[in-house]
């Protein structure tokens, strides 16, 4: 097979795995503990793909923040995120399938993630898929999450690849809107996060339910 690509570039939340719902699960565990009024709370849909300083800027009122530390808050919420989720944890459908496809073909492959690197390696862990990357960026190894094209720059740059020649896989509209800033003109979207409508007005080449659907026309 005579792929058009040299190099995937994977985000993690959404794409590797379907995990959002725990990471709404570990904020309402966040304004229980906190005791936040249910006036105040946010969603963290609302914020997804961006990275953890903006969302909890955003969650949390100034006066929360203030009483509790940031860096506390930081380190709660990722914690207990990993805490509810480790027990159900498990890759995406076809997504191992897709990684050994990528590597018998010599594509090399990154992920390009927003999250800290602990989430990262949890992820990459958990689903026993850390061997199938050649380099990982994480939201903390970077100045700038997404939509700025940082991750997704540095991704390209640490697998000695253009943007141009990347295809991305991304699940949230700031991360698409990051590859394309980047350079990447070949992203696939995965709905689950958001739905084809949300997903189409930042215009992916594809649109697909999970990793079966992916056919090789697409690499």
């Amino acid at each position: 097979m005579n792929m058009r690509i040299k190099a995937a570039l994977f985000d993690m939340d959404g794409v590797l795995v379907d995990n959002a719902h725990m990471h709404v699960k570990s904020f309402e565990v966040m304004y229980d503990r906190f005791q936040v009024p249910d006036a105040e709370r946010k969603n963290v849909m609302d914020f997804m793909g961006c990275g953890l300083a903006e969302v909890l800027n955003s969650m949390f009122s100034p006066e929360v923040i203030e009483e509790k530390g940031f860096d506390f808050l930081c380190y709660e919420k990722e914690r207990i995120y990993r805490e509810i989720y480790a027990p159900t944890i498990h890759p995406i459908e076809g997504l191992v399938e897709l990684l050994q496809k990528l590597k018998k073909e010599g594509v090399k492959c990154a992920v390009g993630s927003s999250g800290c690197i602990e989430n990262v390696r949890f992820v990459l862990e958990k689903c026993q898929i850390a061997e199938c990357f050649d380099a990982v960026v994480s939201g903390d190894q970077v100045s700038r999450c997404k939509p700025d094209p940082e991750i997704y720059q540095v991704a390209a740059q640490k697998l000695g690849v253009a943007p141009a020649d990347c295809l991305v896989f991304e699940d949230a509209m700031v991360g698409i809107e990051s590859a394309h800033r980047a350079g990447v003109e070949h992203v696939i979207a995965l709905t689950t996060s958001f739905s084809i409508p949300e997903l189409e007005a930042v215009h992916p080449e594809h649109i697909v339910r999970d990793f079966t659907e992916i056919c090789d026309d697409m690499l």
